[in-house]
Order: C-alpha cells, then structure tokens, then sequence
C-alpha cells in the first residue's frame, strides 16, 4: 500500500500541526518539499494536487487535500483511532476556535517576526518598533492561551488532542524568536509537557534541523528575486496595523513578495 504523502516545509507550522496529527495516529507517511513553492511557482502533481500551490497539501491515493484545518478534518475523519477531537459540540466548537486564533493571528505575529530576523527586511529603529510589537502581541496571545487552559494539563482537556496540535508549532515558533511564554506560567509547564511527546519531538527536532540553513540562504535569495514571500490576508494585516506598511511598500517595488496564485481552470 502506498502511504500517503504530505507536500509540506518544515518550518511551516501549518504542515506541523498535520504532521503532529498523522504521528499521534500512527500513520506513516511520507514527506516533500516541492520545487518552486517559494517563487508561488512549482508544478506537476504538487500544482495539480493544490492550484493555490501552498504547503501542507496532502494526498492519499487518489485523494487530496489542501488547507491545514480541512487537512486536520480529513485525517480525524480517515483514521479514526486515537481520536483528536474532544466529545460534544462545544469542546470542539472550542478547540476548532483555538486553531483560528493561531492560524491568523499567532502565526501573522511570528511570521512578522521572521520578516524582520530571517529576511531582514527592515533594520534599524524600524526593525525595532515591529519587533516591540509583535513582542506585546506575543505576550498577550500567550495570556489569552493561559485562560484557555483553564487549569487543565492540555487545551483539550484530560488528554493530548485537536487544540494541543493546533496550538503548539506557532509557541514553539514564537520561542525560536525570543519570546517563549513566561516562566513558570501554566503554558511553559504545558510546552513541557507536549515536547516530551514524540509526535511534537520528532516534528520541532525536523524544524529545527533545517532553520538555521534557511536564515543563511534566504536573505540572499530575496535580493536576488529567487524567492517571493507570500503575502496572505492575515499577513498583510499585521504588516499594516503594526506599522510595516513601508515594508510591503518595498517589497512590491522589489518584486519581492507575492500574494496567493490565482486560480484559473
């Protein structure tokens, strides 16, 4: 049997939470990185698979899949056991609201972030105003993620499931940066908890491998036009309310940042 395969980048904490997801399953799969995905280019079954040409994209036989969150659904719904999803509509009403927050607004916070350190596309006093900004943002999407687990080892609940997955790449992102949650609050002791799980180990262990060999060639990359930043709503949302708007200014001068490919028959 072929196992399935997910298109993905290591660093993306979207193909993450996919990947903590088949891991607490026991699914094997396989993984790819596609050529052209940071030129919004790319081509073959990756392009024929997910015409927005973004990772994660996952496919099963004849089946794909794109977007992390209908990834997720797919992979509950396909491998049943161990289930992620808490019991009862309202649990899961609640974790399904936990991802939102991270996919758009935690994840447009850390991915400012890696504009300024990784891409340097912004030095100086400028530099340090985003950075100051996304720190405050950081701290209080953390404060809000401590209500959230209300007391419980896991945003789940009594166990590791959907909202813990959902939740834990962009932390462990925002840590990569410099800003881990506070000490000794419940989420450091929670991020603790989760690192000591094999799916989140393994997965964090392959980010890890490969972020330093990204933040020495990207910028390189970027002034040479080989590589466009994708420019996603939320993404340029945070760019302008928290102050960049120079910086995507620049950047569509430069021909360096792109938006989502459009779709065309």
């Amino acid at each position: 049997m072929i196992q399935p395969l997910l298109y993905e980048h290591p660093l993306s904490p979207y193909a993450q939470k996919n990947k903590i997801a088949l891991r607490e399953k026991g699914v094997a799969f396989d993984v790819v990185t596609p050529d052209g995905m940071g030129s919004g280019g790319g081509g073959g079954a990756w392009l024929k698979a997910n015409p927005r040409a973004e990772v994660p994209t996952l496919i099963d036989g004849e089946v794909a899949v794109f977007d992390s969150t209908i990834i997720q659904d797919y992979i509950e719904e396909r491998w049943s056991s161990p289930p992620l999803l808490p019991t009862g509509a309202a649990a899961r009403a609640r974790v399904r609201m936990i991802e939102e927050v991270m996919d758009t607004q935690y994840e447009a916070t850390t991915w400012g972030m890696m504009e300024v350190l990784v891409f340097r596309r912004v030095t100086g006093a400028a530099a340090d105003a985003l950075l100051a900004r996304a720190h405050d943002q950081i701290v209080g999407l953390n404060r809000w993620l401590e209500g959230q687990l209300n007391g419980a080892d896991w945003f789940n609940g009594a166990d590791f499931g959907w909202g813990d997955a959902a939740v834990v790449p962009f932390v462990l992102g925002a840590v990569g940066f410099g800003a881990p949650p506070a000490p000794e609050s419940r989420l450091a002791a929670w991020l603790a908890r989760c690192l000591e799980r094999p799916s989140v180990a393994q997965t964090a262990a392959e980010a890890a491998a490969v972020a330093e060999i990204v933040a020495q060639m990207v910028p390189a990359m970027i002034a040479s036009g080989q590589f466009q930043r994708e420019y996603r709503d939320h993404r340029l949302e945070w760019m302008l309310r928290s102050g960049g708007i120079q910086v995507v200014s620049d950047g569509l001068a430069a021909g360096t940042i792109r938006f989502s490919a459009e779709i065309s028959g």
